[in-house]
């Protein structure tokens, strides 16, 4: 019993050190002013006190796969001043992560502040000046955005392949001064933001005051407000987005999908820039499955336009309200009567009621003006999208498919761009954020980030040619190359245990994978490039430290290849070129395709083309009859 009781413990303490292995900086983002460049390690996981700000004219990188972890008990939060930058830039493979520090199982909306980006793109407010305080500081607290010289194509960098998690913290224990997941104050048209999860905000998932930012492949996740908020004259481009509500999640301030405003003085503020943003190809799934759903009495509207905002939806699904559209306000009824306020070929589903009005009178009423231009359909099974409202409890996974439309689907079709509004839009066939293929979410977006493993992401940088790469005048490479690399163990049946792909320099030959999923331990590299044989690394493995930088050479030894796999060329040890096929040898077939992408004059970046100079010619098919005379093939454990 007491040994039982002994693995039982240690197992427990083992669970509660998982994320021990990585090197924490508590320092870096400690309530600092960032006025310079400051370039943050991806091996090491940050851990953000307080209120961060990057001034004017300071610049912060933080590159591919680096955590951050926002602190809960000083409100750890983000500020990207006006003339600040940041330069955020993941991957699918390697996303950047800002989440709670919190365990697994005890994180919450609200364990600490979010992530904030100003601008100096136009905005307007009710007192009809052209720069504002961020809300959520306090009166005289707040950094300010707008203001002159007004700068539309202002830029704050680029935000890409980002995950939000728990943020929208109080600031002030005021009501009222809560932040966002992500918020944006005056951000300009050239800031690129796309491809960003908020999960569980305390607040608004996303909310733009103003500016002309045109952000692309959001992700708005059982969020505790509104999903899209628009205010003080955002006039940006948004597509392909989804939001998902959680049934029971609501705010006291009512909850809804789109809330758009111009500013906080209804009715009678018209002051420009007015909000007038376009949307499209947007998924908002609202907390009713069912029309007989018991919901929170605090959710509202798939869409509540008010205060003399000028918006148009376009191409979406809205489905799952108590209503689907509210139009608010005489100046927003009148402006749908005049073709200004637009919604055109939407689907709503499973709203309880369609459309309503307050304030003004859409002609000839809200659900006959709905239906003239767009479809609706009583139940959500109707849409015929695949599981949309399987999120009880938080789906493990990071490929899901629950969103996307079925075959024969009525979002699968019907989208049109035709609109002089959708102008440099991305023009697809489909309603709703995805198509019947091509799920944009795969492998960066999280649907369970209470429960999941924060990754620990660690370098490895491997040295490896692939044979008839290697120019020999030079002794560089004819062009780089994306390699993937798998950790294998070490024992039968040597199961994949983390992968990583890279780009090999063309100089060292090296490329750094990132591994967010591999404890520390001895591992098989498996190294495979599009027309090389796969090599394996030496018998034994290698040793490997998840959050430190780890390397290997396959170049300096034959013997650094499992079974010594790899040819010698100008002193420098080689994968096997010619394996175009990727069957595990150097054949006729390899030859074949070869032989018959040079008799077509193929070129561009073509398996056929084996030593990479861009066009299949001889010099290819020389390394394949060479290697395929002396029956070269992979060699594994």
């Amino acid at each position: 019993m007491q040994s039982v009781l002994r693995i039982f413990i240690t197992a427990m303490i083992l669970f509660s050190l998982q994320d021990s292995f990585a090197v924490v900086d508590s320092t870096t983002l400690n309530s600092s002013n960032i006025t310079g460049l400051v370039t943050l390690n991806r091996t090491t996981t940050y851990k953000m006190k307080g209120f961060n700000y990057v001034k004017n004219g300071g610049k912060i990188v933080i590159p591919e796969g680096t955590v951050i972890k926002g602190d809960f008990i000083s409100k750890g939060t983000l500020i990207i001043e006006r003339g600040g930058i940041i330069y955020a830039n993941g991957t699918a493979n390697n996303p950047i992560v800002f989440t709670s520090d919190r365990p697994a199982g005890s994180r919450a909306a609200g364990d600490w502040g979010g992530v904030i980006i100003l601008g100096r793109s136009g905005i307007n407010t009710s007192t009809g000046v052209d720069s504002a305080e961020i809300e959520g500081f306090g009166p005289g607290l707040g950094p300010i955005y707008g203001g002159q010289p007004r700068i539309d194509t202002d830029s704050s960098g680029c935000f890409r392949y980002v995950r939000i998690e728990f943020p929208g913290v109080n600031l002030t224990g005021i009501s009222g001064n809560e932040i966002n997941g992500l918020t944006m104050g005056g951000v300009g048209s050239r800031t690129v933001i796309e491809y960003v999860q908020v999960s569980y905000s305390g607040d608004d998932s996303y909310e733009w005051f103003g500016g002309t930012v045109n952000p692309n492949h959001l992700i708005a996740y059982k969020g505790l407000d509104d999903d899209w908020d628009c205010d003080n004259g955002f006039r940006g481009r948004v597509q392909f987005c989804l939001s998902i509500r959680d049934k029971d999640i609501a705010d006291v301030s009512s909850s809804n999908g789109f809330e758009i405003d111009n500013n906080n003085d209804s009715p009678s503020n018209t002051n420009g820039p007015r909000t007038r943003p376009f949307f499209s190809n947007m998924t908002v799934i609202g907390p009713y499955a069912t029309t007989g759903t018991v919901v929170n009495p605090l959710f509202q509207r798939g869409g509540h336009l008010r205060r003399n905002m000028q918006a148009c939806i376009y191409n979406s699904l809205i489905m799952g309200w108590r209503v689907g559209i509210r139009f608010d306000g005489a100046n927003v009824c009148n402006d749908a009567n005049s073709g200004t306020v637009q919604l055109r070929t939407n689907i709503f589903s499973g709203n309880l009621t369609l459309a309503d009005q307050t304030g003004g009178t859409v002609t000839p009423n809200p659900t006959s003006f709905i239906n003239t231009w767009n479809t609706s359909y009583t139940n959500n099974s109707d849409v015929m999208l695949n599981n949309p409202f399987n999120i009880y409890p938080d789906p493990a996974g990071n490929d899901l498919n629950y969103w996307m439309p079925m075959g024969g689907s009525p979002a699968a079709s019907g989208a049109d761009f035709t609109n002089p509004n959708l102008a440099g839009f991305q023009s697809v066939s489909y309603r709703g954020a995805f198509g019947t293929s091509g799920n944009w979410t795969a492998n960066w977006a999280v649907f369970n980030p209470n429960a999941y493993t924060i990754p620990v992401p660690s370098d490895f940088n491997i040295t490896v040619i692939p044979e008839a790469f290697l120019n020999t005048s030079t002794n560089q490479l004819n062009s780089s190359d994306t390699v993937t690399v798998y950790l294998r163990q070490t024992s039968n049946p040597f199961n994949i245990v983390d992968q990583a792909k890279a780009v090999l320099n063309v100089t060292n030959y090296t490329g750094t994978f990132i591994f967010n999923n591999a404890p520390s331990g001895t591992y098989y590299l498996q190294v495979k490039h599009r027309n090389s044989i796969e090599t394996w690394s030496k018998s034994g493995g290698q040793p490997f430290t998840q959050g430190s930088v780890n390397s290997y050479n396959f170049t300096s030894s034959a013997a650094q290849a499992f079974g010594s796999n790899q040819i010698l060329r100008a002193g420098k040890y080689c994968m096997y070129s010619g394996d175009v096929d990727q069957d595990g040898l150097v054949e006729l077939n390899d030859a074949s395709i070869t032989e018959n992408d040079i008799f077509n004059f193929a070129a561009g970046y073509i398996r056929s083309d084996v030593n990479g100079d861009g066009i299949v010619d001889l010099d290819d098919a020389s390394f394949i009859d060479n290697n395929g005379l002396n029956f070269i093939s992979v060699i594994r454990p």
